[in-house]
């Protein structure tokens, strides 16, 4: 048998050691909102990108009000259904507790570059460092998405809606 002191130091040492890293996750993934998913009972946001949220409205080009985040929500649905199933790779987990991962549909296609690329996500510097940065202004000079007309980034919107 141990002594006390000796399970207390491996208890210590053990909480300190780096948690093993998390595997894939792969299903029929269930669309949140534009930059999340369930699949499997996991709820994964998606790395690098930042979706508007359900309740945000944009403006399209003639400048009418519509729910961006709604549409990146339908737009993320259409797209996963068409090559399933998700499979999302363990990057961390959020200070929700969610996984954080870079996910792809079945043919390989990575989500979060089609998102961005589509104009239904931003790319999130903060997180992605400049990862989406060519695949956005590919969407903005194309006027996709939300860069038809006007809106908030996502970060900004939910500043605002929490002042």
């Amino acid at each position: 048998m141990m002594p006390q002191t000796s399970l207390a130091v491996l208890a210590v040492l053990l909480s300190l050691a780096p948690v093993a890293a998390q595997g894939p996750v792969i299903g029929r993934a269930s669309v949140v909102d534009g930059d999340t998913v369930e699949i499997a009972g996991e709820r994964i946001r998606f790395n690098g990108v930042d979706a508007p949220e359900s309740w945000q409205v944009c403006h399209d080009g003639n400048g009418k009000a519509y729910r961006c985040g709604q549409a990146a929500a339908n737009a993320l649905h259409e797209f996963l259904a068409a090559s399933r199933p998700t499979r999302c790779e363990y990057h961390s987990r959020d200070r929700y507790k969610r996984f954080v991962g870079d996910c792809y549909r079945a043919d390989g296609e990575s989500v979060s570059r089609w998102l961005v690329r589509n104009g239904y996500a931003l790319d999130w510097k903060r997180y992605s460092r400049g990862a989406y940065a060519a695949d956005q202004a590919e969407a903005k000079a194309d006027r996709r998405g939300m860069w038809q007309g006007d809106f908030l980034e996502p970060w900004e919107a939910r500043r605002l809606r929490a002042m």
